[in-house]
């Protein structure tokens, strides 16, 4: 029975819809955890100072391959441990850029995996917000210095949507969940129209403070994945997570099988999604149009 490696920077809290994904990919390539497969699961608890010494842990298990999921910081971390062991790893930032892969067609060496759009979502996030807030005329930007790459496409981005639009960009930077705080503090000053949050796996762990925070301060927001709407955001717009995870255990069951990373091109995630919280746009006194209403994957009630 292969043993394959699971490494994440976040916690198992909160992940089984992307845990969903990832079996159902190596059910498709044939393979069922506990019936022919056992996967060996490593979480940083949200300390990225862990992967190396996790990384390490599963290189000396053996594993046959290592899914390295949620963040640059454990592809890098993977990357750096083995040159040996095929590493199939998930990413928003560019993976050529990282110095991951060669090149997204003919990754070479020992990765290959999925790139998210994220970055690249920002303008049609923006127009998505308008669609429902046509008054906006200040947006605070909430970003984290701790993926600087994202970081830094995502401030470009805004700043020319403020021009295309005619708006004041805010940025609020936070690394921790006390700065979190801290910038909705701030915002509570500035009064904002709406908040624009960046993607990024620490926002990502850090949801349900995010969305508590937003629905507190009454501030409409948008997120980059339906995992905020689920819990009370007002609308996400980006790739979808399970979606990306299911390709990710897709390659894992074909590396199993004899395929080489090198052969695998990297797959740039196209499955986006809208999701509407109705509730929350009744809450904050907003209407939503008809029209952006059918346009979205889904409206929760």
């Amino acid at each position: 029975m292969p043993v394959i490696g699971f490494l994440n920077a976040q916690s198992a809290e909160g992940y089984a819809e992307p845990l969903r994904g990832f079996r159902q990919g190596l059910q498709d390539a044939g393979y069922v955890e506990g019936h022919n497969l056992t996967i060996e699961y490593r979480w940083a608890n949200n300390d990225t100072g862990r992967l190396p010494a996790l990384a390490a842990d599963l290189i000396g298990r053996r594993v046959a391959v290592i899914a390295a999921t949620g963040s640059t910081a454990v592809a890098m971390a993977a990357k750096t441990a083995t040159t040996a062991i095929p590493i199939v790893f998930t990413v928003g930032d560019d993976p050529v850029k990282l110095g991951l892969v060669a090149s997204l067609a003919r990754p070479g060496g020992n990765l290959t995996g999925i790139n998210f759009l994220v970055a690249e979502l920002t303008t049609k996030r923006v127009e998505l917000l308008r669609e429902l807030l046509p008054t906006v005329r200040r947006m605070a930007v909430l970003v984290t210095p701790a993926t600087p790459t994202n970081t830094e496409v995502t401030l470009r981005d805004m700043e020319a949507a403020g021009r295309r639009f005619g708006m004041q960009i805010q940025v609020f930077k936070a690394d921790t969940p006390g700065e979190i705080d801290a910038a909705f503090e701030n915002m509570e000053r500035e009064r904002p129209d709406a908040l624009f949050v960046a993607a990024a796996s620490f926002f990502l762990t850090r949801r349900v403070q995010l969305v508590h925070l937003a629905t507190r301060h009454a501030i409409p927001s948008t997120y980059p994945q339906r995992e905020y709407a689920e819990i009370g955001g007002l609308m996400s717009y980006g790739s979808s997570i399970a979606d990306a995870y299911r390709q990710v255990g897709l390659y894992t069951g074909r590396i199993l099988k004899g395929a080489k990373p090198m052969e695998l091109p990297v797959v740039q995630s196209t499955k986006l999604e809208l999701v509407i919280n109705q509730q929350i746009a009744r809450m904050l006194r907003l209407s939503v149009p008809a029209s952006l209403l059918a346009t979205a994957d889904d409206v929760i009630e």
